[in-house]
């Protein structure tokens, strides 16, 4: 993953750096200068975001949370885990970990409180595994009011194509980690083709947790709703900047962009923040509903700033947060 992460970040810069030189910057600056502080309107209201994801992860989490290991523990409510989901998209969107370091901390958070790794990795799986389905279902809606709203878009022969056949990736995931054993399987298939010795019973017991928390219907069901009304929630960002610096567009445009870029910034998880491929999708959707390319540059500027505003305090309060556990603990 590691390498993975490398790769995808020079591509990414690579990627930007095309982008801003063949971008007018003058005009760039003179449309961000527009916005000015009603910029920063966005790190509170990503506030609401968080609190989407921090319900249904709670949800996913109930069972384990009331039959925590270690009795001792601080009990686990809400707002622990509200605070532990900002820390997830602070690494995921700040950190070159591939978009997947997030989930580790998060159980590594969840641990330090008491609950069982396996309980928590199968919440953490599970709720990747909706995150999949509701930007798919997020994708084709903004498909739908793309070919509604602008049948001549450019782009809209591409990417029928590729929502097609990226469906049987959350089918498949679905079916194979509620009856595939996925986990046992692959800690036979490293001890045999690499050598690697995992404990079985562990992998084992993740297989179990991940197949009992399918199986409560209810609860995938709420949190996959609340994931879906998050990543909508994500639409009125650019509905705002673009009305703040004199370019109104309706929502409708606005979820056709962020709906799609959302599905290519994930596909392409493996680069680092998505560098240059916000960017770049939002240009080329932007494009498609009347947007120039300044002006989609100032949005992606714009969520890069509330990147920053609501991850950097999140990181600095996990580090504190460790460092105060390492100093208790003599390690």
């Amino acid at each position: 993953m590691k390498a993975a992460a490398f790769v995808g970040a020079v591509l990414g810069f690579i990627l930007l750096g095309f982008i801003l030189g063949h971008a007018d910057l003058q005009a760039l600056w003179r449309t961000a200068m527009l916005a000015g502080g009603q910029l920063f309107w966005l790190a509170p209201y990503r506030l609401l975001f968080f609190l989407l994801y921090a319900l249904g992860w709670a949800e996913l989490l109930r069972p384990y949370v009331r039959r925590p290991q270690i009795v001792a523990s601080p009990p686990i409510g809400l707002g622990y885990i509200f605070w532990v989901t900002t820390v997830r998209e602070a690494v995921d969107r700040l950190l070159p970990v591939a978009s997947v370091g997030g989930g580790l901390a998060g159980v590594k958070l969840m641990h330090n409180r008491g609950l069982p790794i396996a309980g928590a990795s199968a919440t953490v799986i599970v709720e990747i595994l909706l995150t999949l389905v509701s930007l798919y279902l997020f994708a084709v809606i903004g498909l739908l009011l793309l070919f509604d709203l602008h049948p001549a878009g450019a782009t809209s022969r591409y990417l029928v194509p590729a929502v097609l056949l990226s469906l049987p990736v959350p089918v498949v995931s679905a079916v194979l980690l509620r009856y595939g054993s996925v986990f046992a399987r692959l800690e036979v298939m490293l001890r045999k083709v690499a050598g690697i010795d995992l404990p079985a019973e562990g992998a084992a017991s993740l297989d179990s947790e991940i197949r009992s928390c399918l199986q409560r219907s209810g609860s995938l069901v709420y949190a996959g709703v609340l994931q879906f009304i998050a990543l909508i929630s994500g639409s009125l960002e650019i509905w705002f900047v673009l009305r703040v610096v004199g370019h109104p567009i309706d929502l409708e445009d606005a979820l056709i962009m962020e709906s799609l870029m959302q599905a290519v910034r994930h596909l392409v998880f493996f680069v680092p923040a998505g560098i240059g491929v916000q960017e770049g999708m939002l240009i080329e959707f932007g494009q498609t509903v009347g947007v120039s390319s300044e002006l989609a540059l100032t949005v992606s500027i714009a969520k890069r700033l509330r990147e920053v505003l609501c991850g950097v305090p999140a990181l600095i309060s996990w580090s504190f947060v460790e460092g105060v556990r390492g100093s208790r603990t003599g390690t």
